[in-house]
């Protein structure tokens, strides 16, 4: 298996907005479960990652409370908000069409 993927530009909002729609999670955590659902082929770096956090909380998509984590430590959770998951959704319809349009030129013979 080769070397995991940067994420494609913009679909870093949705991953973590589909990631959160689980439950709360720390930074860390979401990128280690992004990493793992994908096959371990998405890998987020924390320099795209906190920024994403930090932007999504700014448009109240998403929300952070300090809470112990399972190693004992403070972490920041974080939460998916009633407008994040309205967002969720827009953009998880606009990714499947987006994705069908790109399919069809990709496959075509």
């Amino acid at each position: 298996m080769g070397k995991p993927s940067d994420l494609v530009q913009g679909t870093l909002d949705l991953l973590i907005l589909k990631t959160l729609s689980l439950e709360p999670l720390h930074g860390w955590a979401i990128a280690k479960r992004i990493q793992q659902v994908s096959g371990e082929v998405l890998q987020v770096q924390q320099g795209s990652l906190y920024p994403a956090l930090h932007r999504l909380e700014q448009q109240g998509w998403i929300r952070a409370k300090w809470a112990e984590s399972e190693t004992g430590r403070q972490a920041k959770f974080y939460a998916l908000t009633a407008a994040g998951r309205k967002q969720m959704e827009a953009e998880s319809a606009n990714w499947s069409r987006l994705s069908a349009a790109i399919n069809l030129i990709v496959s075509e013979a």
